[in-house]
């Protein structure tokens, strides 16, 4: 299933003979070790050799390095050195502060810092809201995370976690024009969390949480809601719920069916599969059968946490039990938010007809896209290499420029709706088919598209 991508990209310098097989030779080599070369370039030529960098794209570090071998194995080739093009985009970091002023001369630093700025202290000092028009504060997010549950890497700390963050401050500003920056902490207190975020908020129109395991991130957002005059968001719970349910708007109207007449099965009940049903909820779906690692959630299970009985209380109409196998049987909808390879093509078809299967595990999803394809009638994955990419990047951005425009001091489940559905109607009737549910991450029309309808729900 997984294809060559631009993930574990690598340049190869290397010696060649200055022969005329030699550039079929390497590329032949490439193709035999299952790479896919994206770049042929002669850099320096001589009498008694060539200087080469070949740049091909892997499955993973360990293939990248069986294409090299494979490489130095050739007559006459010497490997100079092996580039990790990834590695580089992240020397240094990805982002920067930058100054929106000039300082030219005294006159610009006197009034962009002393004596001018005295003034502008003052005045936010007899008037604070005046800080949200005076200062960054109008258009600066924090990144915040403690490094416990980072992509699917888990528990890695909060440098370790720093390369996501800063990715994420990178998105914020392309697709928002949103200044966000990470805010790594070094505790996974609940209580320091809280308390280290409250002192910083001053500086910030909006918090966006990040990467913190459940249950701990359900209560650290919910006591910030409450303690702080900015909006508040888990992206990992609330991006991922606002995506899916437009996906699935969508890819009901594909199937011609309607969400009051649907089963529906999550599995995965961590953050963003607690969040995915607590949304769908207000969609007045048939009904909702969650499943954990162990098994069917229902209300007579043991050993329920808080979030798993509030689950309990709100899905399940029948009580049922069983494991996830169980649960597909006559379901109409899967969203998988959990693990890779935990069902196949024989459990897709004990769903209902025009099975609908969002396996959204990554890097690799519940089930092989290809194979539920066999029965289901539209397929969506949390990969870049599939259609119906489910993308929290089709959200956050939007969502938080929506927020800042409206100087929103919390943030609502009307407002996680406003988006979901602006994000949905990008794509027309004339777009829509069972491949194209959800639009592309690069559509520059869903950001401003989705602020607006926050910035709407924002000031109802």
């Amino acid at each position: 299933m997984p294809v060559p991508g631009p993930g574990y990209s690598i340049t190869v310098r290397l010696e060649a003979p200055p022969s005329a097989s030699a550039a079929g030779d390497l590329t032949s080599a490439v193709g035999r070790a299952g790479g896919v070369i994206t770049a042929f370039d002669v850099v320096e030529s001589h009498t008694d050799r060539v200087i080469i960098d070949l740049t091909c794209n892997a499955l993973s570090a360990n293939h990248a390095k069986d294409i090299t071998d494979t490489l130095e194995l050739l007559p006459g080739i010497v490997v100079r050195k092996v580039s990790d093009r990834t590695f580089l985009v992240h020397l240094g970091g990805k982002i920067e502060i930058s100054s929106k002023v000039p300082l030219r001369n005294r006159d610009d630093l006197s009034r962009a810092y002393t004596p001018g700025v005295a003034r502008v202290c003052m005045a936010i000092a007899e008037n604070p809201d005046d800080a949200r028009r005076l200062t960054i504060k109008r258009n600066t997010v924090a990144v915040v995370t403690d490094g416990s549950a980072v992509l699917g890497l888990g528990n890695i700390g909060p440098a370790a976690a720093l390369p996501v963050m800063e990715g994420k401050a990178a998105l914020f500003k392309k697709f928002a024009g949103v200044d966000a920056w990470p805010v790594c902490l070094d505790t996974q207190d609940t209580e320091e969390i809280i308390r280290a975020v409250e002192l910083i908020a001053p500086v910030y129109g909006g918090i966006n949480l990040e990467d913190i395991a459940a249950p701990r991130c359900f209560e650290i957002e919910a006591r910030l809601r409450e303690k702080l005059d900015i909006p508040v968001f888990h992206d990992d719970q609330h991006g991922t719920a606002i995506v899916v349910v437009a996906a699935l708007r969508n890819a009901l109207r594909v199937v011609g069916k309607k969400i009051s007449d649907s089963k529906l099965v999550v599995c995965g009940v961590g953050a963003a599969g607690s969040a995915i049903i607590r949304l769908l909820l207000k969609q007045d779906p048939g009904d909702i059968v969650a499943v954990d690692v162990d098994g069917i959630v229902h209300r007579d299970r043991p050993g329920l946490d808080d979030n798993l009985k509030s689950i309990a209380a709100s899905t399940n109409k029948d009580n049922v039990s069983g494991r996830l196998h169980d649960a597909l049987v006559g379901a109409d909808v899967f969203i998988g938010v959990s693990a890779p390879n935990l069902f196949g093509a024989d459990q897709v078809a004990t769903m209902n007809s025009d099975a609908i299967v969002f396996a959204l595990a990554n890097p690799d999803p519940e089930i092989d896209p290809m194979e539920a394809q066999k029965h289901a009638a539209v397929v969506a994955t949390g990969r870049s290499d599939f259609p119906n990419q489910i993308n929290n990047v089709l959200a956050f951005p939007g969502v938080f420029r929506g927020l800042l425009d409206a100087h929103a001091r919390t943030i609502t489940d009307s407002m996680l709706i406003a988006a979901a559905m602006a994000i949905a109607d990008v794509v027309d009737g004339d777009r829509l088919n069972a491949s194209f549910i959800v639009p592309s991450v690069f559509d520059s029309s869903v950001a401003p598209a989705v602020a607006e309808a926050v910035r709407k729900a924002a000031t109802v």
